[in-house]
């Protein structure tokens, strides 16, 4: 399949910025079962490319000019396998162990370790138990847009009972690994056929089953496998390793951002999203 994908963040400032430096993971992973037919990254300042330990395409964007406004857009065509159901290898340097790490973000309080117990201890079949622990993620902390900030951790989100996608990958990593199963976060894009556009951006998991088997890549807010509707740009511990966009700035007050994706099916159908 492929994905026509348009990507613009625009950071605004109530004072000017003196200095910044970002660093941008807007550019699709080097998976096996993707590969970017072509790509651009429009944004001013310099930038240098370079592969992170877990192995994503970063940019590294420096800004040593005042400004009070950056404008970050990137726009190209993926070309995607479906793989529904297919794993994947671990096609990174470090070891999956690492995943099994706790985070801020991800650390498995009481109530989800009891939750995560209840539902992966004692498996049989893990792709079957894994599925069934995302759609109980997914009933667990009801999907409400705006609910919770990129700051929220795991247990927050679940003890709130609500939030957003990124929450939904961050209570299935914490589930996982409070039973010992290394699990990543995953950023990326998903075509929803023209409905559902606040989905476009997305974050979902993969959950590590063996070097036999290798990494199985959930979407834990559709309770589904992922297909190739989905375009993986990183992966990481929790989402601070993953972001699109995360640096520093000296100056600048207030930030206002804002964000607008669009991922379609042909170059047309972008075009008549954008009008």
């Amino acid at each position: 399949m492929q994905l026509h994908i348009r990507h613009e963040t625009i950071y605004r400032y109530d004072e000017p910025v003196k200095r910044s430096v970002q660093n941008l993971r807007l550019t699709p992973r080097r998976d096996p079962v993707q590969r970017a037919l072509n790509w651009n990254i429009s944004a001013p300042g310099r930038q240098h490319e370079q592969i992170d330990a877990y192995g994503n395409v970063v940019h590294l964007l420096t800004l040593g000019e005042p400004h009070h406004e950056i404008r970050i857009i990137v726009n190209g065509v993926v070309e995607t396998r479906d793989i529904e159901g297919e794993m994947l290898p671990n096609e990174g340097k470090l070891s999956p162990l690492t995943y099994l790490a706790e985070t801020p973000l991800t650390r498995a309080d009481a109530a989800i370790q009891s939750f995560a117990k209840n539902r992966l201890a004692h498996a049989t079949d893990r792709r079957a138990n894994l599925l069934r622990l995302a759609d109980a993620v997914s009933d667990a902390v009801g999907y409400e847009r705006g609910a919770t900030d990129v700051h929220e951790s795991a247990s927050r989100a679940f003890a709130r009972g609500k939030g957003v996608c990124q929450d939904h990958a961050h209570v299935f990593i914490a589930c996982c690994r409070a039973v010992g199963i290394p699990a990543r976060y995953v950023s990326g894009y998903v075509y929803t056929g023209g409905k559902d556009d606040e989905f476009a951006s997305h974050a979902w998991a993969d959950a590590w089953l063996g070097p036999e088997e290798g990494w199985m890549p959930i979407d834990v807010t559709h309770r589904t496998l992922i297909s190739g509707r989905h375009c993986r740009l990183a992966v990481g511990r929790d989402y601070l390793d993953a972001c699109p966009v995360r640096g520093v700035r000296r100056g600048g007050g207030a930030e206002e951002m804002e964000v607008a994706v669009i991922v379609a099916a042909s170059a047309q159908q972008q075009q008549q999203q954008q009008q």
